[in-house]
């Protein structure tokens, strides 16, 4: 497993970066070719922040934590990477031919029950065709934290997003 560590207004100790590559290599057990491991460490005012990205033959699996402590994100982020690691085991096995998880859980978390995810909801819009900044204004006034619109000058259908950091998103597809 390859792990690449950065690092954003913040020193990574020596003591961080060991811990870090050693919990991280529990999970390379599961996987039969290399897979690698962006781990992403930000010190934004108070707040800590640690991302994990893992790469496994072109899939990608993400987890944020973030709290006043960087070895307590590390035990956040962890479970919720292996959780995903076992959701997507099947979609991972199917397009690699490859069993990519092949032990039982090293990250499990006793007092999270997992349950089946469903929709539960379905709705129904009728797009109308409006600039960026209307975009803006109807996500506000409306207090979702995405808006979905059809952009008038290109016709597309992108969507604006409120990001964890307070400023906005957007989403455009490639034509």
């Amino acid at each position: 497993m390859r792990i690449e560590i950065t690092t954003k207004n913040y020193e990574l100790s020596e003591k961080l970066r060991q811990i870090t590559e050693q919990k991280l290599s529990k999970l390379d057990k599961y996987f039969e070719v290399e897979a690698k491991v962006k781990v992403s460490f930000k010190k934004e005012a108070n707040a800590l922040t640690t991302e994990v990205m893992l790469d496994y033959a072109n899939k990608f699996v993400r987890a944020t934590a973030t709290s006043d402590n960087f070895y307590d994100n590390l035990d956040i982020v962890l479970p919720k990477i292996e959780g995903q690691i076992r959701k997507y085991r099947t979609r991972f096995d199917k397009h690699q031919k490859v069993r990519a998880y092949r032990e039982s859980a090293v990250f499990e978390t006793a007092d999270r029950e997992q349950r089946e995810k469903s929709i539960v909801k379905d709705k129904k819009f009728k797009l109308v065709p409006m600039t960026i900044e209307e975009a803006m204004e109807e996500m506000e006034l409306l207090g979702h934290n995405f808006y979905v619109f059809l952009e008038a000058k290109s016709n597309t259908i992108q969507v604006l997003y409120q990001r964890n950091d307070g400023d906005l998103g957007l989403i455009q597809p490639e034509v």
